[in-house]
């Protein structure tokens, strides 16, 4: 069967990665959270305590010492990210992460290192990744490129309701603050900024279930798969 690569784009909690990890399931692509790549590094930095991002030896020699795989949960089957060997998948979601990872992921080394990460993961095609440069920068010949947004009070909220769920004390104001500053600096970034791709469609999700913007997703794949 023919097998294409599908580049889901657009800004954060946005339900990216939900409807990336259901879609690669459903058609038996492999998955790639290039988001929680980022995240990783952010968190490496973090520890590292970091602070020097304009020394380009320094970069580079700190970018060497990381090493970011996937791995499937053998008891959830979800895709989880692990960091040098170590499962992050946790730490990598709390808000001091995410209010880093937009600033992480604006150095052009940091983004030259995932880029050839992601590209290499995705050469064989069967794949679905989401971030925000995946159908203009990562795979601009990708068969499917979708663009999604929602409504940020929307956006927001959802947001809030995961990270209560995961147990983070965290009020809506703070996840709200969050957004808005990450939406405003990987728009704004020099390298490689989140922009819509020419051939992508649109998916705003605002008034959409997560089955229904699943079935949407899913019924364009095959579109293309069975053309």
């Amino acid at each position: 069967m023919k097998k294409i690569t599908i580049a889901i784009d657009g800004y954060s909690s946005c339900g990216k990665s939900t409807v990336a990890k259901q879609a690669a399931r459903m058609l038996g692509y492999s998955y790639v959270d290039s988001g929680a790549m980022y995240r990783a590094v952010a968190l490496y930095f973090m520890r590292k305590d970091f602070k020097d991002r304009d020394n380009e030896e320094a970069l580079l020699t700190l970018l060497k010492e990381i090493h970011i795989d996937f791995r499937v949960n053998a008891v959830n089957g979800a895709s989880e990210v692990y960091l040098n060997g170590v499962n992050a998948e946790h730490e990598i979601r709390n808000l001091e992460v995410s209010n880093n990872v937009s600033r992480v992921s604006a150095i052009p080394l940091v983004r030259k290192k995932l880029v050839a990460m992601q590209q290499e993961m995705g050469k064989s095609k069967g794949v679905v990744m989401d971030g925000r440069d995946i159908g203009t920068v990562v795979f601009p010949d990708a068969e499917l490129k979708l663009f999604m947004t929602a409504d940020p009070e929307v956006r927001a909220l959802r947001r809030y309701s995961e990270l209560i769920k995961k147990g983070t004390l965290v009020t809506l104001d703070e996840v709200r603050n969050n957004i808005q500053e990450r939406d405003y600096q990987d728009t704004h970034r020099t390298e490689s900024p989140l922009t819509q791709a020419a051939d992508a469609r649109v998916l705003d999700n605002t008034a959409l279930s997560p089955e229904e913007q699943l079935d949407l997703l899913i019924r364009w794949a095959e579109e293309l798969i069975d053309d």
